[in-house]
């Protein structure tokens, strides 16, 4: 077949992930460079990354510390496993973010992304339940709408749909899933959390537990904010339900805080946020603002002391990656922990800013197709009532038409998501709403 070009390059070679590339190679969206909060398109054009990219650049792109870091250390080690050898880099970044979590979570297990902290997190579970000397703990609790990366035991606990359905022959078995969250009728266009749907926690206790046995569940699995299933935010003392609802029957709680760690919500992580202790959180994405794949897995105390203390020697845990506390990754992890303290970024997504936000989003209530505003610290999204018979599609062309104007935002079905960089202005927040407002003018 004729190899699409865009002036010297050949665009057939590569496949795209998640990505309609007969669509994206007949018009592409080619970005040649970055600072700070834009984009430079390979034309020249500059472009607001209204989503932090893809949840990721919490620090804005190519800051110097960061670039620094990268740069200095691909010169000193650029490889060295950690299969029974070790090098500095890990242990520095894995203790900078034990002084950010909660007390009591202290220990943390190097992925190089959310999808594999996903499955590094649910093998820790089962591991700790057959120390404990309950192997029957096998099952899983997930919930509807809920992301957990692309690895197949992510996909599993997750519940977008069209990600379970292109896949349901291989899924994990002893998986069931919460409702989620949203509710149109009864909580559309609430700032922040809401005061009513903390008893959603309950089915956990009311049909869950009754119906598969808690001595049987290993583990609930939960975004505090729900991201790629279109941003949903949680009731008011929901997590704290879920989270009583686990300690009291054995279970453990699992937060993906892969977008919402590293001060999405104005504190280093949601579970500060909401005033609860997991007992095991996933991170990735911010923890290096993108620019090296980097996640993990940080245990509690109770957690890691179950396989620390174990009888017998050798390997405790049967599991990592050749990646796992790469060098230049945990050099950029320094690098970006150093500009969140310096630039006081970790709170930064609360206060004043949070409140332009949050007016910003819900200036779109009565907007032309907007059905809902959600936001909490600076994460949000505006839904858009469907096209009869085209699902996604008046989503994917605001996306379009937002990028034409010099805004990227991202579309997830027919909802509109915003996480911008935490370094964001007043000045970025005008530019960005007020494009998709006029773009929403013009979408039938």
């Amino acid at each position: 077949m004729n190899a699409p070009q865009t002036g010297a390059l050949d665009l057939e070679h590569y496949w795209m992930p998640f990505t309609d590339n007969r669509r994206f190679k007949r018009a592409p969206k080619m970005i040649a460079s970055a600072k700070d909060m834009y984009y430079t398109t390979a034309d020249g054009k500059q472009v607001l990354d209204g989503l932090a990219t893809l949840w990721c650049v919490n620090a804005g792109h190519c800051r110097p510390k960061i670039v620094e870091a990268i740069r200095k250390q691909a010169g000193e080690l650029d490889y060295a496993a950690s299969f029974s050898l070790g090098h500095p880099l890990p242990f520095k970044v894995a203790a900078r973010i034990a002084e950010l979590t909660p007390p009591g979570l202290d220990h943390v297990f190097f992925t190089n992304s959310g999808s594999e902290a996903a499955d590094t997190a649910l093998k820790i579970a089962l591991a700790y339940h057959r120390l404990k000397g309950e192997p029957s703990r096998t099952r899983f609790i997930g919930r509807e709408k809920g992301y957990h990366g692309v690895n197949l035991a992510g996909i599993s606990v997750g519940g977008v749909a069209v990600n379970r359905k292109a896949y349901a022959g291989a899924l994990l078995p002893g998986v069931d899933h919460l409702r989620h969250t949203q509710d149109l009728a009864t909580r559309a266009f609430v700032r922040g959390c809401a005061d009513t749907g903390a008893e959603l926690a309950d089915e956990l206790e009311e049909r869950i537990i009754p119906l598969h046995g808690a001595e049987n569940i290993a583990a609930v699995i939960v975004e505090p904010v729900a991201g790629a299933g279109g941003v949903l935010v949680p009731p008011r003392d929901y997590l704290k339900r879920l989270h009583e609802i686990t300690r009291k029957h054995g279970i453990l709680l699992i937060l993906d805080e892969v977008i919402t760690g590293f001060g999405r919500l104005g504190t280093p992580f949601a579970a500060e946020y909401f005033g609860i202790q997991p007992d095991l959180m996933m991170f990735a994405k911010a923890i290096s603002s993108g620019t090296v794949p980097l996640g993990g897995v940080i245990a509690s105390d109770a957690v890691y002391g179950t396989f620390m203390n174990a009888q017998g020697g050798g390997v405790e845990f049967f599991h990592g990656y050749t990646y796992s506390g790469h060098p230049l990754a945990c050099a950029a992890a320094i690098g970006t922990l150093d500009t969140y303290a310096e630039e006081k970024l970790l709170t930064r997504a609360n206060g004043a800013l949070a409140q332009a936000f949050e007016d910003a989003i819900h200036a779109f209530k009565g907007a032309p197709h907007v059905i809902d505003c959600r936001n909490l610290g600076l994460v949000g999204a505006i839904e858009l009532a469907p096209r009869p018979g085209a699902p996604g599609a008046r989503g994917f062309e605001v996306f379009e038409k937002c990028w034409e104007k010099g805004v990227y935002v991202r579309p997830i079905g027919d909802n509109i998501g915003f996480c911008p960089p935490l370094i964001v202005e007043q000045k970025h927040f005008d530019q960005m709403f007020t494009a998709v407002a006029e773009v929403l003018k013009t979408v039938a």
